[in-house]
């Protein structure tokens, strides 16, 4: 099994941040690659779409509202790999109330690739989505 872990201080609150990225079904608020969710199974399923036209179906298996964070599986998707379970985390900094430090991390088994080439896949999925919400925060 293979993981990855990236992390990102963004410019917000920690309460700020979680609002905008807390909801299952809020990915298209704030990450271009994908413009599309829609959910299902009340909620806890998201059938999302790139712009590319391929299906990601995930499923919600935890979520925390005061601890800020959620994981997530994947059921369908174009990506080399199985069992792949994700989370992603909104942190306090330190001293700080202006802004929030942001992990989205995942562990999964690479399919027909090796270790090391899903977690660079996944680390540049995450950097560039972390990228994507610190740019949502600042504007």
């Amino acid at each position: 099994m293979a993981s990855t872990s990236v992390s990102r201080v963004v410019p917000a609150s920690p309460q700020r941040v979680w609002d905008l990225i807390g909801g299952f079904d809020a990915l298209p608020d704030w990450l271009p690659y994908i413009p599309e969710s829609t959910a299902l199974e009340g909620g806890r399923v998201r059938r999302l779409a790139n712009p590319d036209g391929d299906v990601i179906i995930e499923r919600l298996v935890a979520f925390d509202e005061v601890e800020r964070h959620y994981s997530y599986a994947i059921l369908q998707a174009p990506f080399p790999v199985t069992g792949y379970l994700s989370t992603l985390r909104v942190h306090s900094v330190a001293g700080r109330d202006d802004v929030a430090e942001v992990q989205w991390s995942g562990r999964f088994t690479p399919d027909g690739i090796t270790d090391a080439e899903a977690e660079d896949l996944f680390a540049g999925i995450y950097r560039d989505g972390l990228d994507a919400l610190h740019q949502a925060l600042s504007a």
